[in-house]
């Protein structure tokens, strides 16, 4: 029960929450008031714990329920609350306040006390100064009778409880910050705001008998060390074999600049600095025993820091750290980007363990992680769900999100893809901002296939594949793309146009450098084309099992202007394709041949059906790229079209996320000036003006692809056989139509080119276009098909292994009408619409919001059916039916305060939906009645009663003469009868929520003590009751006896002895 309290002590934060237990037993708490945690306390194996708050507020949490509630409160009015102590077994929690003087509290009844340690009568009364608040208080191990009080300007005084005054003080010069005991309560230790220990004797008054500056420089003149940083916090643990432990946080010298936040671990002789990642919050030493008064024998310390928990292993030499099982890293890199995957392969899981334990660092203690506490939820309903998060600083990473826990399973950097020729000054920082050139923007997985597609915020998308194996690849797989549209005049300052629109590196020699492909005329295109933003790496890569890099795409600058970034990214295993789009346009890339397939403009996507009538511009001869818009390439480049890496000066363009709200204005001017920064044009609602002039010229040529969905599906009006599609949603909500033409599967695969032509537009809605999905003719979703994972490192006779294409989607009978074959559902910002295919019509259509518009939006399977599930703007979360897009739900759950809620939140299959609360948190919602059912199984018990150690011995000598540990009634001291009561005045007693609760659990056996007490109580009356009438009862048989024995007496009295 000390590691219970020792993590729920350590996990709080400022927001007011923490969380217990072992991994995998998490618990949620959060004050009303949002108040930060100052102080935690466990009622230690009693299942309840004390909260103190910065807002001067107490609270009682019963911890025997799944979800602890708060069972009362305590709200101080004219005294802030400074610091807080609950002995072991003891039920009266003593309150330390700024003013100096320290309350009692009674933790079953939540009563302040009458009995009050008033601060002028704990220091001398020759002392005319205030003490300053109170830092610390405890009773002493061997005397519970006896308190230490610290006060803030360096005065302790040990407080007789039963007298009523003070025994000893002890005045220091520097200000204290904690204070500790030793087990045998004859000395105690003071850590102080000069970076100095003082030792001191209960009995000796004056003077410590140790003052140590453990990183203080000590000089040779014997004069006092230069003071250091404060002692925050000391501890004082003792072992029956060895020498004892003084661990403490701070107390670094001064001249340390730039020094990491150190705990200090001194064992005899030995003293161990151990470096921390960020600010120490608190520490508590897990020790073996409850009781103060014993040998402590701690095993291991909890470091509670900034932005991570922390646990030292003491038994180890070298104190190495317990590997952390929370999902404490999810902010190591601030979270850019997720996707959220319920009813995943059940394979996956497993496998993405397994690459992810082989990737964890050395130096870990052996020993499980000590927190145990708990047990875990007992629910039925568990199927695989995967939460991936995409970094600021490029890694992506894998978490396994089944039932209700969250533990890492694997971490991808794909920043190491590249060159880096940036420092790590940047390292830490808390928002996304230019210097992170390599932060993951979108994310494309196939759970299937493993496949996972990337497009970072450098306009580069990258596709990994999964294997099991290692594999060392000597040149990464690299293509360039130039994706540039724009409507120009003929008399273009560059002349001709350009005939290739991508550059296809062979795999031999991915980086010779060569002249530009384009002569430029601009006198100050120094910054000419065909340069990416990020330089690929020349030297050989070694990837580890997991995911590895199969090919890197990167847009290129095209005439001084750079790419613009990517908006909308897919990919399909069983075609062998990626896509990937953004306000220029769209680009296939075959990633099994290495070639671009298609780069065309959005313009060129519509035909001859566009609908908006865009004209030419009027020439700016100072930066127009060259003429024409891209045109389709088979990769037939050779390498000597590459051109050189930029230079860090050509390198000015910001990159950023959309991290604020801000209207972007830019849409209205096309193409940027040079040298401007041009904004980010990344399709996400905030970015665009919301008016609803979509006529204007500039605005149309802005158009910017939103969304991808491949499909097998009639792509022509009227078509009876069902072909390979690409959907394309647009910005404008338009949605464009692809047919694809592959080759067969094998060999042929590999040498024969995709073919992709526009078939044109289908429909358009209002908005942009955020998510499209297929349904059969009886409402099924149609899944987009996949190939199956394979290993790709195994090869037969030298060659890769190919998989044969499995497409998953079914072609209907010949018996069904070609007029309800397929529909298809298309979601835009504002409405929804389904079309039935082949014959393209319109059959439902419904207007989601009219005055906000959608966040997000994704179609997901039920376990009835499928349903299309909204966030709107504000705050509102909607689900309709499907195909009939009937309204079943509208819930106002969150209004949108900030663009992280935007960025993360997403919608999955069987009701999940999650989102990013806080930079550092996931919070997990559902919209299933069935996992709302079964969620108070799935929660963990947080209480499991164990069984109290016993008290130390106190040994024969000590039993005879005295000096083992003295108890006290404290009832007799602290009660009413004795103390009298407090003043209501200053502080109000609050009843909590839980109290209730826990008197409706207490039939079923998990309750909290005050439930078991009432119950207790209830069950004594009754047992009184039933004694009164057995008590009546016996009265009425001893009258009825009386009344006998004098009728006997009356006719026997008159009667001789002998007559008997």
């Amino acid at each position: 029960m000390e590691e219970a309290r020792l993590v729920n002590k350590a996990d709080c934060t400022s927001a007011g929450h923490y969380r217990f237990g072992r991994p995998g037993v998490e618990c949620y708490c959060q004050h009303e008031s949002g108040a930060a945690v100052i102080q935690l306390q466990f009622l230690i194996n009693e299942g309840a714990l004390v909260s103190a708050l910065a807002d001067d507020s107490v609270h009682l949490w019963n911890l025997r329920q799944k979800r602890p509630a708060i069972l009362h409160s305590l709200k101080f009015s004219r005294e802030r609350i400074t610091f807080c102590h609950l002995p072991f077994q003891s039920k009266w929690l003593y309150i330390g306040t700024e003013r100096g003087n320290v309350h009692i509290v009674n933790v079953e009844s939540f009563m302040l006390s009458g009995y009050v340690i008033m601060w002028n009568k704990a220091i001398e009364l020759s002392s005319k100064a205030h003490p300053g608040p109170v830092v610390h208080i405890s009773d002493n191990p061997m005397d519970e009778g006896k308190l230490i009080i610290g006060f803030e300007s360096g005065i302790v005084v040990l407080w007789d409880l039963k007298s009523k005054k003070a025994d000893y003080r002890y005045a220091h010069d520097e200000a204290i910050h904690s204070v500790a005991w030793h087990h045998e309560g004859k000395q105690f230790i003071c850590s102080h705001s000069d970076g100095t220990l003082t030792t001191w004797n209960v009995r000796g008054q004056g003077r410590p008998i140790q003052t140590i500056t453990p990183h203080g420089k000590q000089p040779k003149d014997g004069k006092k060390p230069e003071p250091c940083k404060p002692i925050l916090k000391v501890e004082y643990k003792t072992t029956r074999t060895g020498e004892p432990f003084i661990i403490f946080s701070g107390g670094l010298s001064y001249d340390t600049v730039g020094r990491r936040p150190c705990l200090t671990v001194m064992h005899g002789k030995s003293t161990a600095v151990l470096e921390m990642d960020y600010p120490i919050v608190d520490f508590l030493t897990l020790c073996e025993t409850p009781y103060p008064n014993d040998f402590q024998e701690p095993y291991a310390v909890v470091v509670l820091l900034e932005k991570d928990l922390v646990v030292i292993d003491l038994a180890q030499n070298g104190y190495p750290i317990f590997e952390n099982p929370y999902p404490l890293t999810i902010h190591e890199s601030p979270v850019t980007c997720c996707e959220y995957f319920a009813d995943c392969p059940v394979d996956l899981i497993p496998a993405l363990y397994s690459v992810g334990s082989r990737q964890k660092r050395q130096g870990y203690s052996k020993k499980e992680w000590p927190v145990s506490g708990g047990n875990w939820g007992q629910g039925t309903l568990s199927y695989p769900e995967i939460i991936i998060t995409g970094h600021a600083d490029g890694t992506v990473k894998f978490w396994d999100a089944s039932a209700i826990m969250l533990q890492v399973l694997y971490k991808l950097k794909t920043a190491k893809v590249f060159d880096r020729n940036r420092s790590k000054e940047d390292k830490g920082s808390t928002e996304v901002s230019d210097e992170d050139p390599f932060a993951i923007q979108i994310m494309a997985w196939c759970p299937e296939s493993r496949m996972l597609c990337v497009a970072g915020v450098s306009a580069n998308v990258i596709v990994y594949r999964f294997s099991k194996l290692e594999v060392t690849t000597e040149v990464v797989q690299l293509l360039e793309v130039r994706m540039q549209s724009e409507l120009n005049e003929t008399d273009s300052p560059d002349g001709g146009g350009e005939p290739t629109s991508a550059h296809h590196t062979p795999g031999a020699s991915p980086h010779t450098s060569g002249p530009p492909s384009q002569p430029s005329t601009s006198s100050n295109n120094s910054d000419g084309g065909n340069m990416p933003c990020l330089k690929v790496r020349s030297t050989p890569l070694k990837q580890s099992a997991g995911y590895q890099v199969d090919l890197v795409v990167q847009l290129v600058w095209v005439s001084g202007e750079p790419p613009q970034q990517i908006t909308s990214l897919a990919l399909n295993s069983s075609y062998g394709l990626v896509v990937f789009g953004n306000s220029n346009g769209v680009a296939v890339v075959d990633y099994i041949q290495k070639t671009v397939v298609l780069n065309l403009g959005t313009v060129e996507l519509y035909g001859s059906n566009d609908p908006y009538q865009r004209q030419p511009r009027s020439p700016r001869k100072s930066r127009q790229p060259s003429g024409g818009l891209c045109d389709i390439n088979e990769g037939s480049a050779t390498s000597e079209d590459r051109c050189k890496s930029p230079t860090s000066a050509k390198m000015s363009r910001k990159l950023s996320l959309p991290t604020e709200l801000k209207p972007d204005l830019v849409l209205l001017s096309v193409c940027p000036p040079r040298g401007a920064n041009p904004l980010d044009h990344r399709d996400n609602s905030f970015s665009r003006s919301r008016s609803s002039s979509v006529t204007s010229i500039d605005k149309e040529a802005r158009e910017a692809i939103s969304f991808f969905h491949f499909c097998e599906t009639f792509a022509r009006k009227g078509d009876s056989t069902l072909t390979p599609c690409l959907f394309v949603g647009t910005s404008l909500g338009t949605v464009l139509v692809l047919v694809l033409t592959l080759p067969p599967a094998g060999e042929q695969r590999q040498l024969q080119p995709v073919i992709i032509s526009p078939v044109g537009m289908l429909v358009r809605l209002k908005g942009s276009v955020l998510r499209m999905a297929f349904l059969d003719s009886s409402g099924s979703l149609l899944p987009p098909s996949y190939d199956p994972w394979y290993e790709p490192n195994v090869t037969t006779d030298g060659e890769e292994k190919v998989p044969k294409r499995r497409p998953v989607s079914v072609s209907p009978s010949t018996s069904q009408e070609l007029s309800e074959s397929q529909y298809t559902v298309v979601c835009s910002e504002k409405q929804a619409k389904v079309i039935s295919l082949p014959s393209q019509t319109c059959i439902y259509k419904h207007n989601i919001t009219e005055t906000s518009f959608i966040l997000r939006a994704d179609v997901v399977q039920m376990s009835q059916g499928v349903c299309v599930a909204c966030f709107c703007a504000n705050g509102h979360i909607k689900t309709l039916s499907l195909p009939g897009l009937r309204p079943l739900m509208d819930v106002n759950y969150l209004p949108l305060t900030d663009m992280r809620i935007a960025r993360t939140f997403c919608f999955t299959n069987l009701g999940q939906a999650m989102y990013l609360c806080s930079p550092t948190e996931i919070q997990r919602i559902t919209y299933s009645q069935e996992t709302c059912e079964n969620l108070q199984e799935m929660l963990g018990e947080l209480f499991t009663p164990v069984e109290t150690p016993e008290a130390p011995n106190r040994g024969f000598f000590k039993g005879l003469f005295g000096g083992g540990a003295q108890s006290l009634d404290r009832e007799e001291l602290f009660g009413e009868l004795a103390a009298g009561k407090a003043s209501r005045s200053l502080a109000q007693h609050i009843p909590g929520p839980g109290g209730i609760e826990g008197m409706k659990g207490a039939a079923s056996g998990v309750v909290g003590d005050l439930a078991r007490a009432r119950i207790a109580l209830d069950e004594r009356g009754q047992k009184l009751g039933e004694l009164e009438e057995r008590t009546a009862a016996m009265m009425a048989s001893a009258d009825s006896f009386s009344k006998h024995a004098h009728e006997m007496m009356l006719k026997c009295k008159d009667k001789k002895w002998y007559q008997f």
